[in-house]
Parts: C-alpha cells; sequence; structure tokens
C-alpha cells in the first residue's frame, strides 16, 4: 500500500502545541513568560519525556510563535478554500 506521500504529492502533516495569553496581556509579562517557558523546555528531563511521545521542543519567542500561528492559519484556509469546505 503507497503512503499518502505517495498519493499525494507535497503532502504534510503535523501538529503542535503552544501557551497563549490574553491578547493586551503586557509586554514585559509575555517576555517573563517566555522566558520560564523557554527555561522548562530546556531541563533535560522534559526533554526526554516529550521526546518519548514523539515531541521535538522548539523554544521560540513571542513574533516567531505568532508568525508559526498565521502561517498555519493561512496553509489550512487555503486547504479550506481549495476543496470548498463550508461549515455545517
Amino acid at each position: 500500500m503507497p503512503t499518502v506521500g505517495e498519493v499525494v504529492p507535497g503532502y504534510e502533516a503535523s501538529s503542535w502545541f503552544g501557551i497563549c495569553a490574553p491578547k493586551n496581556t503586557p509586554a514585559e509579562i509575555i517576555a517573563k513568560l517566555n522566558k520560564e517557558i523557554n527555561e522548562a523546555l530546556a531541563e533535560p528531563k522534559l526533554k526526554a519525556q516529550l521526546s518519548d511521545l514523539g515531541g521535538i521542543m522548539l523554544a521560540r519567542t513571542p513574533a516567531d510563535f505568532g508568525k508559526l500561528i498565521a502561517d498555519d492559519t493561512e496553509k489550512w484556509a487555503k486547504v479550506i478554500r481549495a476543496a470548498n469546505i463550508k461549515p455545517e
């Protein structure tokens, strides 16, 4: 049986998890949360546990994470438009 990538050229599937805060959270709070979260993600024990589950740690800046969200939103919007998917 062929893989999805062999049948659908360019096929890609991924998922990610992130931590968000309300829109008007002060920048200094965002910076502190980002620092603390990235420090936790650097802990060897946590890295090992998530790796055992198939996860890859990506410590990012708030701007990097915002770009990831925007890029994924646009990617899936294109899929929805191309497939003419409508809400039920």
